[in-house]
């Protein structure tokens, strides 16, 4: 598996997890994400943008970072090109760090809506804050390791059909949610967390390292 982390412009944390999640991965950094190499430590490979938002004093590293530069009137944002560049360089799964947040909320959406469309491309994709983390839920099962109390919440990205949930102080069995609906946000882990999908698409967002305010 080739996993590369993409370094996007939105709130980003550093925590033992993420260093985790990101170790031994290759770098590419979109526009302002390059400011997060710096926060992680990293050295990306390769620096992919319209070069809009670039921070003030850089490094010499990482300001020396390969440039792909784009036009500021283009049909991408700057952090879908940084994931094609990964894909081109046969990326199989894809760390989206600082997917969330930030000062543009039509990217962070982006970010979650193309989260899910990655994976159902065959791509594994896990986009995260440091705080929280997005993880996509297709057709199928899938088991999660977060400890007891963890607080998370299933997004619908289309109606839901045939979903569990175990492990969580809210259960569900093979419910149907509509496209919108509120029923499974703010869950709460209780043992193992499972989810079973028949039918529709979702994201699973988890907070495994909840910052003091919340």
């Amino acid at each position: 598996m080739s996993t590369f982390t993409i370094l996007l412009g939105g709130d980003l944390i550093r925590t033992p997890l993420l260093d985790r999640q990101v170790e031994g991965s290759r770098v590419i950094a979109a526009d302002a994400g390059i400011g997060h190499a710096r926060l992680l430590g990293l050295t990306p490979e390769l620096w992919v943008g319209d070069f809009d938002s670039v921070p003030a004093d850089l490094p010499d590293d990482l300001a020396a970072v390969p440039r792909k530069v784009f036009p500021a009137e283009k049909d991408s944002t700057d952090g879908e090109l940084a994931i094609a560049a990964a894909l081109e360089r046969g990326a199989t799964s894809l760390v989206l760090a600082g997917a969330f947040g930030g000062k543009r909320a039509d990217h962070a959406f982006l970010h979650l809506a193309l989260g899910v469309r990655l994976a159902e491309e065959g791509t594994k994709v896990l986009l995260t804050s440091g705080a929280q983390e997005g993880v996509p839920l297709l057709p199928g099962k899938a088991g999660f390791d977060y400890a007891g109390g963890t607080l998370f919440s299933i997004l619908g990205f289309s109606d839901l059909s045939g979903l569990t949930v175990t492990g969580a102080k809210w259960p569900l069995n093979h419910v149907e949610v509509a496209f919108g609906s509120s029923l499974t946000i703010s869950n709460e882990v209780k043992g193992r967390l499972e989810i079973a999908l028949d039918h529709g698409r979702a994201l699973l967002l988890a907070h495994p390292y909840p910052l003091p305010e919340s």
